[in-house]
């Protein structure tokens, strides 16, 4: 979901730092092979995570919802040298290829790939985050939200992608709805927690930053 005129939305593109080669090749064979390639981050909100990553150097990150691994690979980019990124996801079918591209990063060392449902997985990580990302199933996004505050050091980020839902979250919804009814219950958390300061970009289909100040 663009929220902006295409011909400017293509020049914001056009006017950001290229995309990296390997993101290029992952971009294309997700596209090529893979079921819902909108799910991708892509070129321009993958150079975003990126930029964010590289201003917060973070030593360790968390990242909710794998995919195809292409927002890992740029969340990476920014992490110390002695640093390591979790990354969860619960297809199960994209695991080889997550960790085809994953192989083919200077960062290969410090990544590691998670299988499963987040919910029972993140309790069982012993690390404190500098930066967390969540791309994952919107239901559960008031359940990470409690999950990983536990974990996030003060000075943290957290990144929370789809926050707008195709702007869903200024529509009457739908009873039947349950992800667009968890996403305002989560929008609300962050804004309302007085742990954070928040701020929401209406970047592609919405992507808000919060920092943990407490």
């Amino acid at each position: 979901m663009h929220f902006l005129p295409q011909a400017i939305d293509d020049y914001v593109v056009q006017h950001s730092s290229k995309e990296p080669e390997l993101l290029q090749q992952l971009n294309r064979e997700t596209n090529q092979k893979v079921l819902q390639p909108r799910m991708l981050s892509g070129h321009y909100q993958g150079r975003l995570l990126s930029m964010l990553s590289k201003l917060i150097n973070p030593k360790n990150i968390l990242e909710i919802g794998t995919y195809t691994g292409y927002s890992a690979l740029c969340l990476a980019e920014g992490m110390r040298s002695d640093g390591i990124l979790h990354t969860i996801d619960i297809n199960e079918e994209l695991i080889d290829l997550q960790k085809r591209y994953f192989e083919a990063s200077p960062r290969k060392e410090q990544i590691v790939q998670h299988l499963g449902d987040a919910t029972e997985i993140i309790p069982s990580l012993k690390e404190d985050f500098d930066l967390v990302f969540i791309d994952a199933d919107k239901p559960n996004y008031p359940v990470y939200f409690q999950q990983i505050m536990e974990k996030l050091r003060p000075g943290g980020v957290i990144l929370s992608d789809n926050v707008l839902w195709s702007g869903k979250v200024v529509e009457p919804v739908q009873e039947d709805d349950e992800s667009t009814k968890a996403l305002l219950e989560y929008n609300r958390l962050l804004v309302e927690d007085d742990r954070l300061e928040t701020v929401m970009l209406p970047v592609r289909d919405g992507l808000t930053i919060s920092r943990r100040i407490r």
